[in-house]
């Protein structure tokens, strides 16, 4: 089948040309990494065919799309749309089932995000619980507020990040507030675990805030609130689940370990080495700063144990113009020595697939090539079965969007 539209611009080697050099990576993974980066576009046949009571959508500047999409052996696809004119795989549908197709080719059947039961229903204060905690095939996620300081006080938001734009927008168009009542977290949470043996982790997140004796003390308290009201659903002290914040100081992370029923935490540090995190990431440099950034994480194994720290990155970024590397080989030695100065120390790297997105300040920018996010994806994972540490709190069931701890599921450590 084709796709009307697609325009072929990147002078680069095919697919198949770029896999067939690395006999032993998984095609099906090298294929996710390929998508995230070039992004979707859905054919009419395939909005078409969308069933709101059956596929997990969400709706952005009035239009419906597929939250994201599932490959055959179960791997996550979490993508948005491209525009056509951008090289983007598509989206048809036809024989009864919906299709990725590349160059005007069918290459494999994908499935859209089921809708888990619980969406639809409403908390007491009249919210749609999709709303406030939504999902990924086997992850309740919460975005509790879509204020970042950086990016809407300081003027210092990330670079690449789209985020608090889209998210800004995503509460307006839903009425939502923009910060989430814990008694609304607690009621949706009791709705989504009564779907036994779907989900196995639950993600906090949100924008950065930075007031407080110390910088981020009134976020901490803030995601304890959250924390507790969703302890309350557990009968354990812990539950599994990751906080995604800002790299916390010892005290702080203490205070939540404490007081919390939380099982592992990730701070991104976005991109390595000093000089590009300045440049890409000026509000963590203003308010923490990359040595403290990575200090902060290597002591907070010892607060959460070996394997429940982690750090993240998005691959590609570190190659972006003018101030990035000029060269794919430098990047990637550059990115997997600071990686491994964290492995050494018991903090995992995960990296997420850099596709320049609208509404960031890199929109216009150009991702790096397949080649060298299958050298980085390989690159973390080895360095993993080196220090011989796990990502069990970001597998691919429970998070979906890193190509490198995809990779976890196939290699065994002798731990």
């Amino acid at each position: 089948m084709s796709a009307a539209g697609q325009i072929k611009y990147r002078n680069e080697a095919s697919f198949d040309e770029v896999v067939s050099r690395y006999p032993k990576f998984p095609r099906l993974i090298a294929r996710k990494i390929d998508v995230h980066r070039r992004g979707v576009n859905y054919t009419e046949r395939t909005l078409a065919a969308i069933d709101p009571e059956k596929h997990q959508l969400y709706g952005w500047n009035g239009f419906k799309f597929p939250h994201s999409l599932l490959l055959r052996d179960g791997t996550t696809l979490l993508v948005m749309p491209k525009q056509p004119d951008k090289d983007p795989y598509f989206v048809d549908h036809f024989d009864g089932k919906f299709w990725l197709i590349d160059e005007g080719e069918a290459i494999e059947e994908v499935e859209i995000w089921p809708k888990p039961k619980y969406y639809e229903k409403r908390t007491n204060s009249g919210l749609r619980m999709g709303d406030v905690v939504s999902a990924r095939p086997q992850r309740l996620d919460l975005f509790v507020t879509s204020f970042c300081y950086f990016y809407h006080v300081d003027e210092q938001g990330c670079k690449f990040c789209s985020l608090p734009k889209l998210h800004k927008t995503l509460r307006s168009e839903n009425n939502l507030p923009t910060r989430l009542d814990p008694d609304d977290v607690r009621e949706c949470l009791i709705e989504a675990l009564k779907e036994g043996g779907r989900f196995t982790n639950i993600h906090i997140t949100g924008g950065t805030m930075v007031k407080g004796a110390d910088v981020g003390d009134l976020e901490v308290d803030y995601y304890i609130e959250i924390l507790k009201a969703i302890g309350d659903t557990f009968e354990a002290k812990r539950f599994p689940s990751q906080l995604l914040a800002t790299a916390y100081n010892e005290r702080q992370l203490a205070k939540l370990r404490e007081n919390t029923g939380l099982g592992s935490f990730t701070a991104d540090i976005e991109v390595f080495g000093e000089e590009k995190f300045n440049w890409i990431c000026p509000g963590k440099a203003r308010w923490v700063g990359y040595k403290e950034w990575k200090e902060r994480l290597i002591r907070g194994v010892d607060i959460f144990g070996r394997g429940n720290i982690s750090t993240g990155i998005v691959g590609g970024v570190e190659l972006a113009t003018p101030n990035g590397f000029t060269s794919e080989d430098e990047a990637l030695r550059s990115t997997l020595d600071e990686a491994e100065s964290l492995a050494e120390k018991g903090v995992t790297t995960v990296s997420i697939v850099w596709m320049p997105q609208l509404g960031s300040q890199f929109a216009d920018l150009k991702s790096p090539s397949l080649d060298y996010f299958l050298r980085l994806t390989q690159g973390l994972q080895d360095l993993r079965l080196k220090y011989r540490l796990t990502v069990d709190f970001d597998d691919y069931r429970r998070c979906g969007n890193h190509a490198d701890s995809d990779l976890a599921r196939l290699y065994y450590a002798d731990r």
